[in-house]
Formats: structure tokens, sequence, C-alpha cells
């Protein structure tokens, strides 16, 4: 038996999430179809994470056992997304692995990037790929509440209630804001992220840079460890699973 990973990238938008699920079409589904198919035998894929309904990913990684020793590994992708190019998934590179891999657990940080457009006008190019935000945000004071984001906390505020993490307790490497004309870019490191963590911290940061929180209230927010505080969660579509790194 051979393992091997793949880097995938793909547009969320019109599959239920990565996961295989009953009430529609996921990206795990479509690959585990498409392999199994190219390779003769059942495929189960399995990713570094479940990224949700609408979220995009420019580097998901994920693994695969097969019976079959992939030699020419460029053919082989070539094969791969001629089967897949009716869906917006793409396989990038493919690598074989040893038994010990795995492309969750081995994972030790994940990158999320969010993308914010910020303008009066409507979005036309970048519509279901990044939040359209009209109202002018304080990207100063927004910096500032990153800051304080960063490090070793209890992220609880920023926890679904339906996140099965063991513990709240994460730490954020890396918090930074970019910005490119309209276009605002939110980088996030950890080596794990609870589940809506990114889309509810960003959602907090928003109302910050717009002026609906001051620094005083993000930070009472944060610190209160109450979901019921936490600022309403940024839209899937703008968030982008980036890089997991080994």
């Amino acid at each position: 038996m051979f393992r091997y990973q793949i880097c995938i990238e793909y547009l969320g938008t019109n599959f239920v999430g990565w996961q295989s699920q009953k009430n529609g079409l996921s990206i795990q589904e479509v690959l585990e179809k498409v392999l199994s198919k190219f390779l003769k035998e059942k495929i189960k894929v399995i990713g570094s994470g479940r990224t949700d309904a609408g979220v995009h990913a420019t580097e998901q990684s994920a693994h695969f056992i097969t019976k079959s020793k992939i030699i020419k590994k460029n053919i082989f992708i070539s094969s791969i997304n001629f089967f897949l190019n009716k869906y917006p998934i793409s396989i990038l590179k493919i690598n074989k692995r040893s038994d010990s891999f795995h492309a969750r657990h081995s994972a030790i940080e994940r990158t999320y990037k969010y993308s914010i457009i910020n303008r009066p006008s409507s979005l036309v190019l970048d519509r279901n790929k990044a939040w359209h935000i009209k109202k002018k945000l304080d990207l100063k004071v927004m910096k500032k509440g990153l800051d304080i984001l960063k490090g070793t906390h209890n992220f609880s505020t920023f926890r679904s209630s339906s996140c099965q993490a063991k513990s709240p307790i994460k730490t954020l490497k890396k918090a930074k804001i970019n910005k490119e004309k309209n276009k605002i870019i939110l980088t996030f490191q950890s080596k794990s992220f609870l589940q809506h963590q990114v889309r509810s911290m960003v959602g907090s940061l928003k109302y910050l840079g717009e002026g609906k929180w001051n620094l005083k209230d993000f930070k009472k927010a944060f610190l209160s460890k109450d979901r019921k505080r936490c600022a309403p969660p940024a839209p899937a579509h703008g968030l982008y699973l980036a890089k997991i790194k080994y």
C-alpha cells in the first residue's frame, strides 16, 4: 500500500463544505469519486481540516492510501484534473509520504486568510470570494485588536456552540492585516483553530474597525469567554484555508 499527500485548491461557494454529507455535494466526496474511478479501487481522502460551506482553499492538504504506485506525478495530476474540470477543484501537487503521515494529525501549523473588499460599490469579480463592507474601516484600531488576540488564550468568545474541540485554549502565532487599495487581507496562523474561530474574530474586528466597538469593548468581549458577547461572525465566502505546514 502507498500513502500520498495531495494539495488542493477549490472554490467552496456551491459545496456543503469539505466533509461528505447527506445534504449536498462536498469537496471530499468529489475527490473520492474521481480518485476511486481513476485508480479503480475505493479511495478514502482524509483532509487536514473541515472547511465549512462556502469557505475556499488556496492550498488544502489531504492524504489517501492506494494499492497503486504513482510513478509519473505530472501525468497523474493532469489526468485527475481532467476529470475534475467540471468542478471548481484542482489538484496542485502530490507527494509520496511515509505510513506515519496524517494530513490532519501531522500538521504543526495552519494558515487562514480572510478577504475583505472595503468600498461603496458592489462586487462583481470578487462576488462570493470576499466580504463586501461599504463603511470605511479603521485599520489602525483593527491592528490593535489583532495584537490583543496574539498569543495563548481562552478563545471561548469566538467558539461555535457546536465546536467539538477538547479545549478552548489556542495559541495564535500570527495575526496581521494588510491592505492594497480597497482589498484588506487578514492572516491568522495557529496549530489549530476552534470551529468558526477565524470568522468570529473577523466579525468582531469589523465591529472595532467601523466604530461599533472601541478597543475596551473588544477586549471586554474577548476576555468574557462568552459566545453571546461575540459580534456576528464574518460570512464564509471571505475565508480561505491558505496553507498547512508539517
